[in-house]
């Protein structure tokens, strides 16, 4: 039996590193490792376990869809351009004050969707401007969005990474919050502070003219209008957890509905229903690819179970010592992260958490330091998500090489902090909630 799983897990490995060498996709690559494995299993094109693995993890696709469809309609109402310039207004003469608050707005978009990439094309492009603005240089300011892009995928309380690897291992997604947030206000604060600093010879321009170069926001667009579709996504979360059984149970997707629907209706512009058609279509058409991997994921993770290879691969990680896990995380992670996307939580982070888990360690904390290992792998070959949309909203045009290069130490920094969550996850148990 075990050489049966043993030569399909070879089989799967192989047809997945052709495809991806040959068709450049990682999403394509993993259904075509699927059906690989599937047939060496014995099983012949699994059609029934295809499908249903297309299902796997619907819930996440549709919590991202919306999350991102309710994001986009927020910013087509011209609120977070407000936000933007009103930060400028304000702060353009206390600079570190200034970028803290677009480490804020950085983070809102990934927060509520789980995607670096959503948070990009929301507000990056705004953000990356007032930092050229203020004088700091086109690499530096394309690390500042991609750290922070990083940490608004992983921030609560939407992390796909610990969805994910909590359906996997049949824990609920719960107590996320704070472990989650106190961490990465931390490695916030390093990005600010490392990020900030002002090259030799750089200038900034005036706060009139950094204030003409965004869009203007329509005139009745109240700080009441602005903060109410997040006010009533911050309450429905809290009614969700702390009335939950004076309440019906709203679901993710249908939360992000409702704010959708909130913010359409206090949306002080006269946007035509074709409009907010349009809207809906360019969101899917964004986050197409990201929603792609959920599902191929899905298909890869069935076929994975239904071979054995799923648990070939969890038994030989509960088998490691503890040590080699330690030593090897912030290397495995990050490149099973550019490799496989979203699958790298569950093929790589379940099985450590079975291995924790066996020795007694929180699992919640040890899904949460994984969280922040896997995004660091958003930069890298071959998928490389996060990184190529970061230098081409920057439009940074140095060679690829510099920009890892400059993004090195906050990297390193992020790793180390999830690491020593790792070594010291049942002594940080008290940030479970």
């Amino acid at each position: 039996m075990y050489q049966q799983t043993i030569i399909t897990l070879v089989v799967m490995i192989i047809a997945y590193a052709l495809s991806l060498w040959k068709l450049k996709s990682a999403e394509i690559s993993m259904v075509i490792a699927a059906v690989a494995g599937a047939v060496a299993a014995g099983f012949g094109f699994p059609v029934r376990i295809l499908v249903e693995g297309t299902f796997t993890y619907i819930d996440l696709g549709l919590i991202f869809v919306t999350a991102s469809v309710f994001i986009n309609i927020y910013s087509e109402t011209g609120a977070i351009n407000a936000m933007v310039a009103n930060v400028v207004e304000h702060f353009y003469d206390k600079k570190w004050i200034l970028f803290a608050l677009m480490v804020f707005i950085m983070l809102i978009p990934g927060a509520l969707t789980g995607a670096g990439s959503v948070a990009i094309f929301v507000v990056g492009g705004t953000v990356a401007k007032i930092m050229q603005y203020m004088g700091i240089s086109r690499v530096r300011t394309a690390g500042f969005i991609y750290v922070t892009a990083m940490l608004s995928a992983a921030a609560p309380p939407i992390n796909l990474w610990a969805m994910l690897m909590a359906a996997g291992a049949n824990m609920p997604y719960v107590g996320f919050t704070y472990i989650l947030l106190v961490p990465i206000l931390i490695i916030a604060l390093f990005t600010i502070i490392y990020f900030g600093r002002v090259g030799r010879g750089a200038t900034a321009q005036k706060k009139e003219d950094i204030l003409a170069q965004i869009p203007k926001a329509p005139e009745n667009l109240t700080g009441l209008r602005i903060i109410l579709p997040l006010l009533t996504l911050i309450l429905l979360f809290l009614l969700s957890q702390y009335a939950a059984f004076s309440i019906p149970v709203l679901g993710l997707p249908f939360m992000f509905i409702i704010c959708a629907i909130v913010t359409m209706l206090i949306n002080p512009k006269k946007t035509s229903l074709k409009r907010y058609y349009e809207v809906v279509v360019n969101t899917l058409e964004q986050v197409f690819s990201l929603l792609a991997t959920v599902i191929s994921v899905g298909v890869l993770v069935n076929v994975m179970t239904a071979t054995g290879v799923r648990g070939l691969v969890a038994i030989t990680f509960i088998t490691l010592p503890l040590f080699f896990v330690y030593a090897t995380v912030l290397i495995f992670g990050p490149l099973a992260q550019g490799s496989l996307s979203y699958g790298s939580a569950i093929i790589i982070g379940v099985p450590i958490i079975f291995l924790f888990n066996t020795m007694g360690i929180n699992n919640t904390v040890v899904a949460a330091a994984l969280a922040l290992i896997f995004p660091l792998g958003d930069c890298l070959p071959p998928s490389m998500i996060v990184g190529r949309v970061t230098i081409e909203t920057v439009d940074y045009k140095g060679p690829y090489p510099t920009f890892l290069k400059n993004i090195a130490i906050p990297w390193l920094f992020m790793g180390g902090v999830a690491l020593l969550m790792l070594i010291y996850a049942n002594k940080l148990s008290f940030l479970v909630n």
